[in-house]
């Protein structure tokens, strides 16, 4: 796209301040921000004030298999997990595109260290889980790390001066999550500095195409991978390409697979798997009502119970059906900084605008079907979203502890 090019599009849309100082740039910078301008996905401005809820469908119980059968048919999962693994069949995708702000740090989040004797990382933690796997299928599993603009780098640092905590540096590959430009409520795009849009990652569920426009889908072909296990960086406790789940899953002829961790009480804060319109669909916590969250089973538990915890199986072959179909993209109040017409740096301490994301949860209502496989959230939910309190880094080490994770 040349300068020329830019401006006539902006304008055109009623973006021309996006162009201001662009005389000032370097010839390098100039280059950057015109492929940030061509990279715009402008039928997301059309989607802002159009928040009418979309109805939901009638809801019913997911497919599950629960702890008590998953004990009893331990052997027989597990062996067609290992299989699986030792052919090649299963590849993980971490994602950890996050800082951690939110903990007082200003790191990626996965280099935070929640050791207290010694040094022990969120990376390392994940890394360990994973080698406990490749230890017993005797076969390492390629992770793909989804990383993003802002802590790209970093990550790949850290990775490298930690001797990727024993994995096979040849079976990591890190790949850039694509990021959506931000704007404010007027629908006018907000500049980070200029010659620079402000922008952020386009939300968890981005991360097959944004692994693709990375160019690792040749990776994931030439490697044979057919399943996918995705999950986020902040729990340190999860089990990564778990041969039991991937054996389940197989076993059952699900295309994709879901761990939950039942809830404990009817207003925990956490995302319902359950069957909509006899799809599988994830329902949030907020758009539940009162009567579908504290509804009960015959034998006294809840109905709706299976809280997921974003750690996916996918089938590659549906991955690839579904990833040209648009996914539904969300419209979401944010704080964004951003610079002023004078050039000056504000950091806003209420919501001033939107982002554009797109949710995991959404490649799920797009399967065929979905297995939800329950773990124990004593063993495998630990999430570390805050300092301390609920779902904290204290808790987290509480629980590790209880795990016989040294720390």
């Amino acid at each position: 796209m040349t300068k020329e090019q830019a401006i006539e599009l902006l304008e055109s849309r009623g973006q021309g301040h996006v162009m201001r100082g662009f005389d000032n740039l370097s010839e390098a910078q100039q280059e950057t921000f015109l492929a940030q301008i061509d990279n715009i996905n402008w039928s997301d401005f059309e989607l802002i004030g159009n928040d009418a809820a979309d109805a939901r469908g009638e809801f019913a119980v997911p497919p599950a298999i629960e702890l008590p059968e998953i004990a009893s048919r331990k052997a027989e999962f597990e062996a067609a997990g290992i299989e699986a693994i030792k052919k090649g069949e299963v590849g993980a995708v971490l994602l950890a595109g996050g800082m951690g702000t939110r903990l007082g740090f200003d790191l990626p989040k996965g280099c935070y260290n929640v050791g207290e004797t010694h040094d022990l990382y969120i990376f390392e933690c994940l890394i360990n889980n994973l080698l406990e796997v490749v230890k017993k299928a005797d076969a390492f599993v390629p992770l793909y790390i989804m990383t993003s603009e802002k802590n790209d780098k970093a990550t790949r640092d850290f990775f490298a001066e930690h001797d990727y905590f024993g994995y096979n540096p040849d079976y990591i590959k890190f790949f850039i999550q694509d990021m959506a430009c931000a704007v404010d409520y007027d629908g006018k795009l907000l500049l980070e500095e200029e010659g620079r849009l402000a922008t952020s990652p386009n939300g968890n569920g981005g991360w097959y195409a944004s692994l693709i426009k990375a160019g690792l889908k040749s990776d994931v072909e030439a490697r044979g991978v057919k399943w996918i296990n995705v999950f986020a960086v902040d729990n340190v406790l999860q089990r990564i390409a778990d041969p039991l789940f991937i054996g389940a899953t197989i076993l059952g002829n699900y295309v994709s697979g879901s761990k939950v961790v039942r809830k404990v009480e009817p207003a925990e804060k956490m995302g319902l798997l359950c069957l909509e319109d006899g799809k599988p669909s994830i329902v949030e916590y907020y758009e539940m009502s009162k009567e579908m969250s504290e509804a009960k089973a015959a034998d006294g538990s809840l109905l709706y119970k299976y809280g997921v915890i974003l750690n996916y199986l996918f089938s590659v072959e549906k991955l690839d059906e579904i990833v040209n179909n648009n996914l539904v993209v969300h419209v979401v109040e944010k704080k964004i900084p951003y610079v002023d017409a004078d050039g000056n740096k504000v950091s806003p301490t209420e919501p001033n605008g939107y982002k554009f994301e797109l949710l995991v949860l959404d490649m799920i209502h797009m399967m065929d079907n979905n297995l939800a496989f329950e773990v124990d959230r004593n063993y495998e939910f630990a999430p570390i979203k805050n300092l301390h309190g609920v779902d904290s880094v204290d808790s987290a080490r509480e629980l590790l502890k209880k795990n016989g994770v040294v720390l």
